[in-house]
């Protein structure tokens, strides 16, 4: 008899996806900051919200495949 908090194959995989998707979400929003405008220095005072947002994104995508493999 399965437990009620146990979490299905299809639904891993989902949250799999997700994780992973939010994980590349973050790398072309840093990539593309860099191409449009051309600023690749992290240090700048100008661009410190961008690299903030892309290390919020990219971090929770790592978690997310962290804790998905720790089922």
């Amino acid at each position: 008899m399965p437990e009620e908090n146990e979490i299905s194959e299809s639904d891993q995989r989902v949250y799999f996806f997700l994780s992973s998707l939010m994980l590349v979400l973050g790398i072309i929003i840093y990539v593309s900051w860099g191409l449009i405008y051309g600023s690749w220095n992290v240090f700048e005072r100008t661009n410190l919200g961008i690299y903030a947002l892309t290390v919020v994104i990219c971090g929770f995508g790592i978690l997310g495949i962290i804790l998905n493999f720790k089922r």
